[in-house]
């Protein structure tokens, strides 16, 4: 893990705010030389504070625009079970999120669709991927907060 200090934090502040930030503006907004910069950049890639750039989409625009959310139950908790169910859910493109949890469900999922009857698709999909024992499926009726930016905060 990277030590990150208060110059870090402003870096990645304002990368959250601008992926396309030039880096000599970079620079130039956290008070460093531009070779100085490209330096910390590189090494919170390296360190991984940093994973990727993206373009966020919206995703109405691109035929999108119904987000359900899927709880998942599955027959045995057994690391081989979850493993399986893992990789297979990984592979459907529909699913934007998943998480392991603790509680009354093995699995909360994100899913993103265009309609009722493409969730139908979906959910065939999903009640047939390894291990899986009850899907329990919650529809969105529109976002009221989406956020992609971390809350950094700085050293004192």
């Amino acid at each position: 893990m990277i030590k990150l200090d208060k110059i870090n934090y402003a870096i990645l502040e304002e990368l959250q705010k601008d992926g396309k930030l030039s880096n000599v503006d970079l620079a130039e907004r956290v008070g460093l030389s531009e070779s100085a910069c490209l330096r910390r950049v590189k090494n919170l890639h390296d360190n991984g504070a940093i994973t990727h750039y993206a373009a966020h989409l919206d995703a109405g625009s691109v035929g999108l625009p119904g987000t359900v959310f899927v709880r998942v139950s599955l027959e045995k908790q057994q690391e081989e079970k979850l493993g399986a169910f893992e990789r297979a859910v990984a592979e459907v493109p529909e699913v934007m999120e998943c998480y392991l949890m603790g509680g009354d469900v093995d699995y909360m999922i994100r899913v993103v669709v265009s309609d009722a009857p493409d969730y139908e698709r979906v959910h065939n999909i999903l009640t047939r991927l390894p291990g899986v024992d009850r899907v329990h499926s919650s529809f969105a009726l529109r976002t009221v907060l989406k956020r992609t930016r971390l809350p950094i905060v700085k050293p004192a």
